[in-house]
């Protein structure tokens, strides 16, 4: 007969080393206090990992400070991408930012980007962007051809009115064309007139919801 100890079924769990406590051996609190303090610690993680996890930007709800911040960094990367990539007026114009249709496309790309690239992603989302981004390249030479913009001169992108489908008091854009000229102060001015007219939308909303309160009051 081999003196050779006879290892447990695999079934059967290992028996603790000596003097090892076993969860089944601690008193109810105290278990119970312990998986309490794990889920929170597993909620708090979860909320970190979440709130950092690039998600899709909604320019129409944006508050002021968070239309001002995002318009700034996604004219700081389409600047890098435009550089990075070599890419022509045809697919990133100067006046981007004066054009809603691009503008929603670089930022829905931008927001790709920064998922794709994240410490945390699949070594395969850098090589998924980059076929995304050949795909969104084509999109706006499309969009680029319908808006009109171009290296040096630019115009809003002209809108065709339905019959008896636009709200009233609607008019159509001017489309006139203007030299592009000085590019980077106009981007300052165009986020300053966003920011403006997202905080008189802000406060309209506050004094109807205000103005309605006091009015339901007995």
């Amino acid at each position: 007969m081999s003196d050779t100890p006879t290892p447990p079924p695999d079934d059967e769990p290992p028996a603790p080393r000596p003097g090892t406590m076993r969860p089944d051996d601690l008193p109810p609190e105290i278990v119970a206090e312990a998986k309490r303090i794990a889920k929170e610690q597993f909620t708090t993680e979860m909320t970190q990992v979440l709130s950092t996890t690039p998600r899709p930007i909604n320019w129409r709800t944006l508050p002021p400070p968070d239309l001002e911040r995002e318009l700034l960094e996604l004219n700081q990367w389409v600047d890098w991408l435009r550089h990075t990539y070599g890419l022509p007026a045809q697919v990133i114009p100067p006046m981007w930012h004066r054009h809603p249709e691009l503008l929603w496309e670089l930022s829905a790309l931008r927001q790709h980007w920064l998922f794709c690239f994240d410490p945390a992603a699949k070594g395969n989302q850098a090589l998924a962007w980059h076929h995304d981004f050949a795909v969104a390249r084509e999109r706006l030479r499309d969009w680029v051809t319908i808006s009109g913009t171009r290296l040096d001169r630019d115009r809003p992108t002209r809108i065709t009115a339905w019959p008896g489908g636009e709200p009233e008091g609607w008019e159509p854009p001017d489309t006139a064309e203007r030299p592009v000229t000085k590019r980077s102060e106009d981007f300052v001015a165009f986020v300053e007139e966003q920011v403006a007219a997202r905080q008189r939308e802000q406060d309209a909303t506050i004094r109807e919801i205000v103005n309605t309160e006091w009015s339901d009051r007995p």
